[in-house]
């Protein structure tokens, strides 16, 4: 799951994202995380504003949960740079070394590389339809 995805979720309990995150430890689909994609996660909810932005008590309660229900993994390999963007590669390097299926992001073309690793790329509401759980 891509940043960009997250912080959506956080913004907002009605959209794609925040559904998607409230599956996450269901047992529909696993998410896969490593120490530098959950600190990237936390870096961008810290510094990212907008009006009602959740407190950081309840933005830190998710990132434990994630921390407790995703698959960890250590990234042995660094490719970078591989995307335009470093934060993106991070994203990557935990898909491939959780022999992920799919990147879930809502900007498919930050991920150039991703198909040359068999990943697909899927914004939230695509992802939801693939696993059978749009409304």
């Amino acid at each position: 799951m891509d940043s960009n995805v997250f912080i959506s979720a956080l913004r907002s309990r009605h959209g794609p994202a925040f559904r998607l995150l409230s599956l996450i430890g269901t047992g529909r689909f696993d998410i896969s995380l490593s120490v530098p994609l959950v600190l990237e996660y936390e870096q961008v909810a810290r510094r990212s504003r907008w009006h009602g932005k959740p407190s950081w008590s309840y933005v830190s309660d998710i990132l434990d949960y994630l921390c407790e229900v995703g698959r960890k993994h250590r990234i042995h390999f660094l490719w970078r740079p591989r995307e335009r963007d470093p934060k993106d590669d991070m994203v990557l390097e935990v898909a491939v070394a959780g022999r992920c299926d799919t990147i879930v992001t809502y900007n498919k073309k930050d991920f150039a590389e991703a198909e040359s690793f068999g990943l697909e790329l899927l914004t939230p509401q695509e992802f939801l339809a693939r696993i059978g759980e749009v409304r």
